[in-house]
């Protein structure tokens, strides 16, 4: 009977070579897990600006502006540039 896994006494390559593939897939997959690890990790989104870490502009100014280290005033002011500049709305309703 000649089959894949017949018996490496007869010159064939015996059961091992079922696992070949096994260890192939295992290599591709190390390769994969290295590169994602490495290499991959600091790109970019895919507008091709990085994703914002952190707080928004607008987090920030009103965390100041409630622990009292601005004024109303600077407030509105950096609230005006913010949303003039990069568009933002802030969604709420405004102290007036």
């Amino acid at each position: 009977m000649n089959t894949l896994a017949y018996t490496s006494a007869y010159g064939g390559p015996g059961p091992w070579i079922l696992f070949f593939p096994l260890i192939w897939a295992a290599v591709v997959l190390g390769v994969i897990v290295l590169l994602r690890r490495t290499v991959w990790r600091g790109r970019t989104s895919c507008q091709g600006r990085a994703a914002p870490s952190g707080p928004s502009p607008t987090a920030l100014l009103g965390g100041r502006y409630a622990a009292g280290e601005i004024d109303e005033d600077e407030y509105r002011r950096r609230m005006a540039v913010l949303e003039k500049d990069f568009g933002t709305h802030t969604g709420g309703t405004r102290a007036k």
